[in-house]
């Protein structure tokens, strides 16, 4: 009954990936933007503290995109055949992407923060001591302690949020609800990012555990690569 019911929802992996994808495109769009006065304006003062814009909307709607990541992390996570592998390619375009972040976000290629790709894999990594050292709860919380004070150094983008995000997101895995509130909680900011946030679970909620449309090796790396190409365009355009 309960593989029927999966089924019967409309979202697949392919699906969720192609949604982040535009929801974080839609997000790093603003760099470009940014260049038009109109995308500032104000056109709804709801407070001092909220003013409405299409750059608000833009943010807002990028929200989505690390959810999504993170949600997509814990389930390949849990369906990899080599997490070494899986690790290892996280870390690969880590680094490949970094000057194309560097140069978007700073204008150059020493910026003083990381790509999101750091964030995922020490996310990921949280998730492999967890399940690595559940017979040795010392190593597993000293472990885990290590990768929360890489992430506030390594000062990747979401930081130490963003990888106790995907963390929750994990453990929580068999509770939707408690999932969502718990892990919105560590990205909540003001309450139209915190409502952007919160948008992701519900594509997150139609998903039927099928892979989709993203079939082989060529699509999964195309995906990854989409990362840094797409800054760097957006780089140039700006």
């Amino acid at each position: 009954m309960i593989e029927t019911q999966e089924k019967k929802k409309p979202l697949s992996g392919s699906a969720l990936k192609l949604l982040a994808v535009i929801t974080m495109l839609i997000d790093h769009s603003h760099h470009v933007l940014d260049k038009i006065p109109e995308f500032r304006y104000v056109f709804w003062n709801i407070s001092s503290s909220y003013q409405v814009s299409v750059y608000l909307i833009f943010r807002t709607i990028g929200r989505i995109a690390f959810p999504l990541y993170a949600f997509l992390l814990t389930e390949g996570f849990q369906h990899t055949h080599d997490r070494k592998k899986y690790a290892s390619n996280l870390l690969l375009f880590a680094l490949i992407s970094e000057i194309p972040w560097d140069l978007l976000h700073n204008g150059s290629v020493l910026g003083k923060s990381q790509n999101v790709f750091f964030t995922l894999f020490l996310g990921l990594l949280c998730m492999i001591v967890y399940e690595t050292y559940q017979q040795d709860s010392k190593k597993q919380l000293l472990y885990l302690l290590i990768i929360a004070i890489i992430s506030v150094f390594l000062n990747a983008d979401y930081g130490l949020k963003g990888v106790g995000f995907i963390f929750a997101m994990y453990l929580l895995r068999e509770k939707k609800i408690p999932q969502m509130f718990v892990s919105t909680a560590f990205l909540s900011g003001n309450i139209f990012y915190t409502f952007g946030v919160m948008s992701a679970f519900i594509p997150i909620s139609l998903y039927n555990h099928e892979r989709g449309f993203i079939k082989g090796k060529f699509w999964k790396y195309a995906f990854y690569a989409f990362y840094p190409m797409h800054m760097l365009i957006l780089y140039f355009l700006k």
